[in-house]
């Protein structure tokens, strides 16, 4: 049986994530060493993203800036994930660099394609696993953790290879849910996470998502839930009822919208409007005076006017989100805005991603503004070396893609949580001090 010490370099986004935390879940149960230290790695794994032409890009370096490792005890490279998924016609020739290429759903199928690998040299087992989900082995801080419930897609976004690289979207068993988060352990803070977390179930024929949120609260060792990437026409009021009174899940939403403007929705696939992501802006606050509501925006997206960017400017100003992303529309073939007409210049998106951005920080900066003198809830995540400090998040930042508190105090513990008062704000971060721990 094939035993050698393996590392991994996991791009993209948490759902990816959790899919190396499989394929790190199987290693685990192989009894199989798994080190941080990549000079140490006999096998590398490069779990690759393919949203992108940059992430492609990104993870085809990673894996070419991985073979310098053969220099020292590297054996072999395993490439997975989205990139090999869609493109392994094109990648298994080409990027000779690789060993073994695995799928999205292949980690089951992962020892047998490196024990073919040792023996006979490259290997394409794409679509080759998926008879068996491993146990996972989590790679974030104890304190945090992703469950992914579903994957795929519904949406047919037409700048969007998410579909054509993950599928349709299917859920997963509520009851292999609930048993997977129970044994995660003690968690302060589970982030549910899917394509569109808020269709959970409707592949079987019934929306389910509450009630799958209500089977995780009543796990005694998750003690907070976070919601990711909840699709604005499917935030029922069953789920904002579900917010309002269910004290284990943090009033956050992350809500892609992708633009403001009807003409651009519509050209996207996209089913809102202007008019019905303010009212549920309006409607959410209403319901929910505390709940903080991130989105994410296309800027340059084919035959997108300067008129309409400054709308979209205008949008964020009315809708006073906590956060935002932006990012310029990056053209990928296999979809249908590849063949739009007015694709817009790479300098004119940037520009446009650039005055988003500036817009949402006066934004940001005036709503952080407003708790200098405050005492916050702030959970740990542990030490901020460079600014010699603690740092952690308010229940209003979601780990690494919101702000953070840093803070001082005689001593704090990763994973609990303290009572912080603000001293001063920036643009996204807040500083302070602990005035004390907060009840267990």
């Amino acid at each position: 049986m094939l035993h050698k010490t393996f590392g991994m370099i996991s791009l993209g986004c948490d759902k990816n994530r959790v899919d190396g935390e499989r394929l790190l879940g199987e290693v685990r149960r192989r009894g199989c060493p798994i080190t941080d230290d990549l000079s140490e790695a006999q096998v590398l794994i490069v779990n690759t993203c393919a949203f992108l032409n940059a992430a492609r890009e990104e993870s085809i370096e990673a894996v070419i800036e991985g073979n310098a490792y053969r220099n020292g005890k590297l054996e072999k490279i395993v490439v997975t994930g989205c990139l090999p998924e869609k493109f392994i016609r094109e990648l298994f020739p080409a990027l000779t660099e690789g060993d073994v290429f695995l799928g999205v759903k292949d980690a089951d199928a992962l020892f047998p394609a490196l024990e073919r690998a040792y023996r006979e040299g490259r290997v394409n087992a794409v679509g080759t696993g998926g008879k068996v989900l491993p146990e996972r082995y989590v790679s974030t801080m104890p304190h945090l953790k992703y469950l992914k419930i579903a994957d795929g897609c519904f949406n047919r976004c037409t700048y969007c290879l998410i579909p054509k690289i993950r599928g349709k979207y299917v859920s997963y068993p509520m009851e292999e849910l609930v048993r997977e988060a129970a044994g995660l352990g003690e968690t302060d803070e589970l982030v549910l996470v899917a394509q569109d977390t808020t269709r959970y179930g409707e592949d079987t024929g019934k929306n389910c998502f509450v009630q799958l949120i209500r089977a995780l609260s009543a796990l005694e060792n998750i003690k907070h839930i976070r919601l990711l990437y909840c699709y604005p026409e499917v935030i029922s009021d069953a789920l904002i009822a579900e917010m309002r009174q269910n004290p284990k899940l943090i009033p956050y939403l992350d809500i892609p919208l992708q633009h403001s403007e009807d003409r651009i929705l519509k050209l996207m696939g996209r089913r809102g409007s202007r008019a019905a992501y303010l009212a549920l802006f309006a409607k959410l606050r209403r319901e929910i005076p505390a709940v903080a509501i991130r989105s994410t925006f296309i800027a340059g997206f084919p035959s997108e006017t300067e008129e309409e960017h400054r709308a979209l400017c205008a949008f964020l100003r009315e809708a006073q989100l906590e956060n935002c992303g932006f990012f310029a529309y990056s053209r990928e073939e296999d979809t249908p805005a590849y063949r739009m007409a007015g694709q817009v210049h790479p300098s004119t998106k940037k520009r446009r991603v650039r005055e988003l951005y500036e817009v949402q920080a006066e934004i940001s900066a005036q709503k952080l503004a407003a708790y200098a003198g405050k005492t916050v809830e702030v959970v740990c995540d542990g030490i901020d070396y460079e600014k010699s400090c603690f740092t952690g998040r308010a229940y209003f930042q979601a780990y690494e893609i919101d702000g953070c508190v840093y803070f001082t105090a005689p001593q704090a513990e990763e994973g609990k949580r303290y009572l912080v008062r603000i001293e001063r704000t920036e643009t996204y971060d807040l500083y302070g001090s602990v005035v004390s721990a907060c009840k267990p």
